[in-house]
């Protein structure tokens, strides 16, 4: 008897779910179609239905990633300054979820920088995360909150900042508990808002 829709969507889930504990426990570097059937307690030869090569799991496994980072409940924003600072906690370590997150992102880094596709597709998420937080920015300087100066400048410096520090957090949880990061982040906000606009104007390079 053929399976029906539903059986296939639950197999999908159960597959799904398999490869993020793959994912949690192990990152990147342990994602192999070996531990996920192990980890489903099926053999490889099913997971090739849905994965018939090594590359095809990972990028899967990016997608999963990159929507489940996506699902993952967002502080309320507020408006200004505040809607900076909830998108700029939001990327940070601060609950067993975002750890979880923040781990397997950083796992993932090795894989993406060994291919050009994925380096490339990396870039543009990245990317695609400093414009909304430029557009945060820019909400916050017509505020008055933040200096009247580039605000991709400021973005592309707060984001180095978090991602950075989200790092520290991994590899040292003990230097950097939750409430840290989040003085942490606080101190280097209010920096930005107490700068003089000739200290934070871009150079003219013409």
């Amino acid at each position: 008897m053929p399976r029906s829709k539903g059986d296939h969507e639950a197999r999908r889930r159960d597959v799904s779910e398999a490869v993020w504990r793959v994912l949690a426990a192990n990152g990147f570097g342990g994602l192999t179609l070996r531990a996920v059937a192990a980890e489903l307690d099926a053999t490889t030869g099913l997971l090739t239905h849905y994965f018939p090569t090594k590359r095809a799991l990972v990028a899967y496994a990016l997608d999963l990633l990159d929507a489940r980072s996506a699902a993952r409940p967002r502080r309320a924003p507020g408006k200004g300054l505040s809607a900076v600072r909830a998108a700029l906690l939001d990327i940070l370590p601060l609950t067993d979820e975002a750890l979880d997150s923040n781990r397997i992102w950083v796992s993932s880094w090795d894989t993406a920088l060994s291919d050009p596709t994925l380096s490339s597709d990396y870039a543009r998420k990245y990317g695609r995360s400093r414009d909304k937080l430029r557009d945060l920015v820019a909400a916050a300087q017509r505020a008055g909150e933040l200096p009247p100066v580039d605000s991709e400048r400021i973005a592309a410096g707060a984001q180095a900042f978090v991602l950075g520090l989200a790092v520290q957090a991994l590899f040292d949880p003990e230097a950097f508990p939750p409430e840290r990061q989040v003085e942490l982040l606080d101190d280097h906000l209010a920096a930005l808002a107490a700068l003089p606009p000739s200290k934070t104007t871009p150079v003219n390079h013409s």
